[in-house]
């Protein structure tokens, strides 16, 4: 995970409560402080039957909490003070119980009480075994605590300490990590709906070969997670890609250009922004064979036909969107992307040297519209991101 720039250094307070999933938590906190957070932990005593104060000292590099009447603060109010010096509060893992008492507003130890008396957001990352996750109480307090303007960081399902398979566990700690920048990010593109296309397409040749564009779908997968930070409302249309998908996103697969055309035809018109960043391949095979083709000593001719040009045709639209091309040249690259802005009739396009940037977590692109060349310098795909979308809220 690469450090967000973009952020100033932020002081979060860690919640532990009682539960397994309190082991992720050393994970959390360790991303935290790579990613420049300043980070302070408050455990119940319930967490500390799980992972140690010292554990928790050792990776936040301070003192942890754990008593409501700490003398080591000097007013004796922790409760005050530790809420007052923190931008946000985070609770991870949030057990059944500890949500309950944030409903009823109790404050019996020391993270409770400092919720109560908190002045600054608070976010909880719920953990807890699948059934006590489903029950109508739990439900009925998780409808409670969100109406309370309190956010809610997942469950995540799958398989859980018990055994069982379900909804209940808690995000992994990199997840995590990525909702509680975005919480931070500036909500520049609030109220926008935008679709980014990302990966590349498969034309298949026969059941067992394709042709291709290479594209590893990072950099509409970081335009994705941004967008998203940043206040959007996303749907992310990928094509052929092994990245993690991310998460509270409109997820819509679409293998070939023509799925992937099909896809976005009918999802576009209620967009705000369109970017095309998917690795779309200009042609696939006349026929596709149903059978695989068997290996012969003679030439291989295989007849292709062009497929639809899905950017230009959206900004074609009587009411396109605000539209972003990538153009990703290996030779003449400002020359060649700014011809395919003016042919497609673009605002913004993104010239992307095709010789470094393909499957590497780093970028460096120049952005074209009308006011001429905007060279963004090389940095990690994320960061290219968050420049170019904060580019396109400015063109708004």
């Amino acid at each position: 995970m690469q450090k967000n720039k973009s952020l100033a250094p932020k002081s979060l307070l860690l919640g532990i409560t009682g539960g397994i999933a309190a082991y992720k938590a050393a994970e959390l906190v360790r991303l935290l402080v790579k990613a420049d957070f300043d980070v302070q932990v408050v455990m119940t005593q319930a967490a500390c039957q799980f992972i140690t104060p010292v554990t928790m000292q050792a990776l936040s590099g301070k003192p942890v909490f754990i008593d409501m009447w700490d003398s080591s603060i000097s007013n004796g109010m922790p409760h005050i003070e530790l809420s007052r010096s923190a931008d946000a509060i985070l609770v991870a893992p949030a057990s059944a119980d500890f949500i309950a008492k944030l409903v009823h507003g109790r404050a019996d130890d020391l993270l409770s009480t400092l919720c109560l008396a908190r002045d600054c957001p608070l976010m909880i990352a719920p953990a807890m075994n699948k059934q006590m996750w489903e029950n109508p109480a739990t439900q009925r307090n998780i409808t409670q605590i969100q109406a309370d303007g309190i956010s809610i960081l997942g469950p995540d399902s799958g398989e859980q300490a018990c055994g069982e398979i379900g909804l209940g566990r808690m995000l992994e700690a990199e997840d995590l990590l990525n909702l509680v920048e975005a919480h931070f990010q500036p909500k520049l593109l609030l109220g926008k709906k935008i679709m980014i296309t990302a990966g590349a397409t498969l034309e298949m040749i026969d059941p067992v070969r394709a042709i291709t564009n290479l594209s590893s779908g990072k950099m509409g997968y970081a335009i994705a997670q941004v967008a998203q930070e940043m206040g959007a409302e996303v749907t992310l249309i990928s094509g052929a890609s092994t990245l993690k998908l991310p998460l509270g996103i409109n997820i819509i697969q679409a293998t070939s250009a023509d799925a992937m055309y099909q896809s976005v035809m009918q999802h576009v018109a209620k967009q705000d922004i369109f970017i095309g960043v998917a690795a779309v391949a200009d042609y696939r095979p006349a026929t596709q064979h149903i059978e695989k083709i068997k290996k012969s000593k003679s030439l291989l001719t295989i007849e292709i036909s062009h497929n639809k040009d899905i950017l230009a045709e959206v900004a074609s639209l009587p009411s396109a969107p605000f539209c972003v091309g990538f153009a990703a040249e290996t030779e003449n690259l400002l020359e060649y992307a700014e011809a395919k802005r003016h042919a497609k009739k673009l605002p913004l396009i993104v010239a992307n040297d095709a010789n470094t940037a393909l499957g590497s977590d780093e970028n460096s692109v120049t952005l074209l519209d009308k006011n001429g060349a905007h060279p963004l310098l090389k940095a990690p795909k994320i960061e290219i991101a968050r420049q170019l979308l904060q580019h396109i809220a400015n063109m708004l």
